[in-house]
C-alpha cells in the first residue's frame, strides 16, 4: 500500500496555526510537503532533510532572517520558523517569493521544544501504522488533530485528546475561544500539575474513568485561569483506559451532544489503538535496523543505508538505567519513556540519528560531520544535554563510544559504549556520562574481574594473608591497607579516612606488613595488592582464600 506523505505547510498551520504558529509569508502554495525538524546553527553546515522546518531561534533582524531564508532555500528546506512578533516586510515576502520558503512566526510564550514536538507528531502521521487511504469513523487513520476538529464541530467546543498522564496528544481549533488555562495546557502539551492535583483531590479522574458517561466540571473552585466548564469523557478499549476528551464549554451538553460525545470517544479509542499498534511496529522495526547495524554483520550495510547513515562518521551512545527501584514492568516502562525521550532529544540534535531500545539499553547512532577535532567533545554535550534536561529523577546513564568513521565502525563503536556504560553502571551514580577512552582502565578493571570470577580464583599471598587474620580476630587490616593505598601512602589522609588516630594507624600498617609479608616500599608489591583489593571490590564479596 502507498505510503500517505507528510503533513504539508497548510496541514501545520491547520492543527498548530490557533496557537503556536501564525502564517508571515507563506506565498500560495501552501500544499508543499515538509519532511523534518531541524535547528537552525549558524555554526553548522550539516545537510538539511528534504523538504525541512527550520527553526530560526534567536533570529530577529530582518536582514538576518531574510539571508537565512535564502539559504534555506538553496539547502532544499520548506519552511523558515522565527520568533513572533515578525512583521511581513516587503523584504520578507520578496525573499520567501524568490525562494519558495514558507515564513512562520512562533507565538510568544511558546517553547521551541513544544514547537519541535508538535510538527514531528504531524510530520510523523504518514509513517505510523497502516498508512494507506483507510478511514475510521470518515477520519483518516490516525490522525487525532483532525479527528480533534471533528469533535469540535459535533460540540461547537474547542477540544483535547490527552493519554492517561494528562499530556496532549492532540487539540482541535478554536483554542483562543477558551480560557488561559486550555491555553497554558496547550503550549506546554501538557495539563499543568497543579489542575492534575486538585481534579485527583476532587475525584473527577476516579469518576471520568469510572463512569461511561462525561463528567461535567465546574470551574468554581479552581485556580482563576480555569474560567469555562469542563466536559471530559474517557476512552476506552474494553476495560482499558486509553485517555480522555476534554472540551471547555459554555454549559452543560445537552443530551444530543452527550451522545455525539460518547459515540466520538469509541472512534478516538481506535484511532489510539492504530497509532499505538503502529508505534509498536516502528519500534521493532526500528530496534531490528539499529540492532544488525551495530552487530557489523553480513546485513549491517543495508541495515545502516536503510537508517540513512551510510558513509557517515556517528558516534554511538548507550543508555541505561541506574538503579531504579520497583517492579519489572514498571522498569520496563521507564526504559521504553526514556528511549523515546531519547530519540526525540537526538532528532532535534541531528535529524538522521537512529534509536532503538535493544534489551534493557537504549542505542543511539548519531551522526558526527565536521571537523573531527571536536567530534568526542560534540557527542559528550550531546549525551550530557539529554541528561540534563531530563533531570536527575531519570536515573539514567550514557556511555559515549569512539568515532566510527563509517558503517564498519560501529560495532567497535557500540562495545566501547557499552564498556563506558557497564563502568557508570557500576560507579553508583556519581557520574552519569563518559567516554570509552576516559572509562578504558575502569573497563579493563571490570573485565579483569570477570575473568577471575569465571575462573574462580581464589585471594592468594598477602591478600589471602590478611584476609584470614581480620576474619579470625575480626580486625580491620585489609581496611588499613586499602586506605593506605587510595591515599598513596600519605599517613594523614589515610588515618582520616580509616576514622582513627594516625598513631593508631601507623601501628595498623606495621601489622600489615607483618601479617600479611608485604614489602610496602616494593612497587611490585603495591600493585598486586591494589589489583586483588579491586577485584574484592568489584566481586562485591570476599574472594574465596587459598587454603593453606
Amino acid at each position: 500500500m502507498p505510503n500517505r506523505p507528510h503533513a504539508s505547510v497548510g496541514r501545520v498551520l491547520e492543527a498548530l496555526g490557533d496557537v503556536l504558529l501564525e502564517p508571515v509569508a507563506v506565498g500560495r502554495d501552501t500544499r508543499r510537503q515538509l519532511g523534518g525538524v531541524v535547528i537552525h546553527d549558524p555554526h553548522d553546515d550539516a545537510e538539511f532533510p528534504a523538504e525541512a522546518v527550520v527553526l530560526g531561534v534567536g533570529l530577529r533582524d530582518t536582514d538576518e532572517i531574510a539571508e537565512l531564508l535564502h539559504t534555506v532555500g538553496e539547502r532544499g528546506g520548506a519552511a523558515l520558523v522565527v520568533r513572533s512578533p515578525v512583521s511581513a516586510s516587503k523584504e520578507l515576502v520578496r525573499a520567501a517569493d524568490s525562494t519558495g520558503v514558507a515564513l512562520l512566526g512562533l507565538a510568544g510564550g511558546a517553547s521551541w521544544a513544544q514547537l519541535a514536538a508538535m510538527l514531528r507528531t504531524l510530520l510523523a502521521e504518514g509513517d505510523i501504522g497502516d498508512v494507506s487511504p483507510q478511514s475510521l469513523g470518515g477520519i483518516p487513520s490516525g490522525d487525532l488533530f483532525a479527528l480533534a476538529n471533528a469533535v469540535a464541530a459535533l460540540l461547537d467546543a474547542p477540544v483535547t485528546i490527552e493519554d492517561r498522564d494528562s499530556r496532549v496528544l492532540a487539540f482541535s481549533g478554536r483554542q483562543d475561544e477558551a480560557d488561559p488555562s486550555r491555553i497554558e495546557t496547550v503550549l506546554g502539551r501538557q495539563v499543568p500539575e497543579r489542575f492534575t492535583r486538585q481534579l485527583e483531590k476532587d475525584g473527577v479522574f476516579e469518576r471520568l474513568y469510572r463512569d461511561q458517561r462525561p463528567v461535567y466540571v465546574h470551574p468554581d473552585g479552581y485556580d482563576e485561569k480555569i474560567a469555562m466548564p469542563r466536559v471530559a469523557v474517557a476512552v476506552r478499549a474494553g476495560d482499558e483506559i486509553l485517555g480522555s476528551i476534554w472540551a471547555a464549554v459554555d454549559h452543560e451538553l445537552s443530551e444530543e451532544r452527550t451522545s455525539a460525545l460518547v459515540d466520538a470517544s469509541k472512534i478516538v479509542a481506535l484511532h489510539m489503538l492504530r497509532l499505538r499498534a503502529g508505534a509498536d511496529v516502528g519500534r521493532r522495526l526500528r530496534a531490528d535496523l539499529v540492532s544488525t547495524a551495530l552487530e557489523g554483520g553480513s546485513g549491517a550495510p543495508e541495515a545502516i543505508a536503510r537508517l540513512g547513515l551510510l558513509g557517515q562518521p556517528t558516534v554511538v551512545l548507550a543508555m541505561g538505567l541506574l538503579d531504579v527501584p520497583g517492579d519489572d514492568l514498571r522498569l520496563v516502562a521507564e526504559r521504553q519513556r526514556l528511549a523515546d525521550a531519547f530519540a526525540m532529544h537526538l532528532s532535534a540534535v541531528q535529524p538522521r540519528s537512529a534509536v532503538a531500545l535493544v534489551g534493557d539499553v537504549a542505542y543511539g547512532i548519531v551522526p558526527m560531520p565536521g571537523n573531527h577535532g571536536d567530534r568526542r567533545e560534540r557527542s559528550v554535550r550531546v549525551a550530557s544535554a539529554f541528561l540534563e534536561r531530563t533531570g536527575r529523577g531519570a536515573a539514567a546513564a550514557i556511555g559515549v563510544g569512539p568515532l566510527a568513521l563509517d558503517g564498519s565502525g560501529l560495532r567497535a563503536s557500540r562495545e566501547g559504549a557499552d564498556r563506558a556504560l557497564r563502568v557508570l553502571l557500576t560507579d553508583g551514580g556519581a557520574r552519569r556520562t563518559i567516554t570509552a577512552e576516559d572509562a578504558h582502565v575502569e573497563a579493563l578493571l571490570l573485565e579483569l574481574a570477570d575473568l577471575s570470577a569465571a575462573r574462580g580464583d581464589v585471594a592468594t599471598g598477602p591478600i589471602a594473608r590478611l584476609l584470614a587474620y581480620d576474619t579470625k580476630h575480626q580486625s580491620q587490616l585489609v581496611h588499613t591497607l586499602r586506605c593506605w593505598l587510595d591515599s598513596f601512602g600519605d599517613i594523614g589522609l589515610a588515618s582520616t579516612a580509616a576514622y582513627v588516630h594516625p598513631s593508631t594507624f601507623r601501628y595498623r600498617l606495621r601489622r600489615v606488613a607483618e601479617v600479611g609479608g608485604i614489602d610496602l616500599d616494593a612497587p611490585g608489591d603495591r600493585f598486586a595488592a591494589m589489583v586483588q583489593l579491586h577485584l574484592l571490590a568489584r566481586r562485591g564479596k570476599a574472594l574465596p582464600v587459598e587454603e593453606a
